[in-house]
């Protein structure tokens, strides 16, 4: 259960009221994964509440980004819900590689494996 009804490709992470809130700090632990826009599964499909969200936790899925991001990038946190690269990320901060690549200073959606890297 999210905290909120969150956009696909917004970054999630473990906090907040319910289970699940917007990811706010940069390069945060705690990051749990992607609001999805069509899941293949959907795990605690039975579950109920104000705000169930389909959360990535592997896949391709779209992700809010703010470049700089080169193709293959690591992704982690940016805050405020989005992503961003980074080429040294700490242990455990990793919402996955991007498949897209993405100019300087832009906000945008790209798409983004998510999952074990």
């Amino acid at each position: 259960l999210g905290d909120a009804d969150y956009e696909p490709g917004t970054v999630l992470v473990f906090s907040g009221k319910e289970e699940i809130t917007i990811c706010s700090k940069r390069n945060d632990h705690r990051v749990a994964g992607i609001v999805s826009t069509d899941p293949a599964h959907l795990m605690n499909g039975g579950l109920t509440g104000s705000n169930v969200v389909p959360l990535a936790l592997m896949g391709r899925v779209p992700c809010l980004a703010i470049g700089p991001v080169v193709k293959g990038d690591m992704m982690v946190s940016a805050g405020f819900g989005y992503a961003k690269a980074d080429a040294n990320p700490a242990t455990g901060t990793v919402i996955g590689k991007a498949l897209e690549t993405l100019e300087d200073g832009v906000k945008a959606t790209i798409e983004v494996v998510v999952g074990k890297v």
